[in-house]
């Protein structure tokens, strides 16, 4: 059986239309997880208040990169301690650094403001940054060190002054 001229150009169109499709699509298609051992994505944010986040910035530091979210129980649990962590390792080279995938910016600032969060933190709504790392669940936390290798990972809300995790820092530091 035979396709009549028009038929055989509306299928390579549609193949052509298909096989472009797929091409600017499939970066978007792979599956990606971050473990320990493995470089940590770069990445580039801009924050809502005009200040932003590239983790090359914090090369030649610790840095523990918190994703969360407001509306995430355990993230919520987890912010004071992070806050002490923060304060008390930043003088010896620990950056605490929250990447949050809140969509509402003001619930994000309000948030921000009523816990009043101290270590430096910005938006990921589209969660690009978070899906290059593999991060689909709320919290979870890299351990990066000075070369920008992922060193731990951690998945689901902690206390993070807990002696274990402190002496643990403070032995990196």
């Amino acid at each position: 059986m035979a396709l009549s001229r028009k038929s055989a150009v509306s299928l390579g169109l549609t193949l052509l239309l298909a096989v472009v499709l797929m091409w600017r699509v499939a970066p978007y298609l792979r599956i990606y997880k971050v473990d320990a051992g493995d470089r940590a994505p770069g990445f580039e944010l801009a924050g809502d208040n005009g200040a932003g986040a590239r983790l090359e910035d914090y090369r030649g530091k610790y840095v523990l990169l918190n994703f969360w979210a407001t509306w995430c129980p355990p993230c919520v649990q987890e912010l004071p301690s992070l806050n002490t962590l923060h304060r008390e390792l930043e003088p010896n080279g620990l950056v605490v650094l929250g990447i949050s995938v809140d969509e509402n910016k003001e619930a994000y600032e309000q948030f921000l403001d009523r816990f009043d969060v101290g270590f430096p933190t910005v938006r990921d709504p589209e969660m690009a940054v978070a899906s290059r790392y593999g991060t689909n669940m709320y919290p979870e936390t890299y351990l990066i060190d000075r070369d920008g290798l992922v060193v731990r990972k951690y998945i689901g809300g902690d206390d993070w002054m807990r002696p274990e995790i402190v002496n643990y820092l403070r032995s990196l530091l």
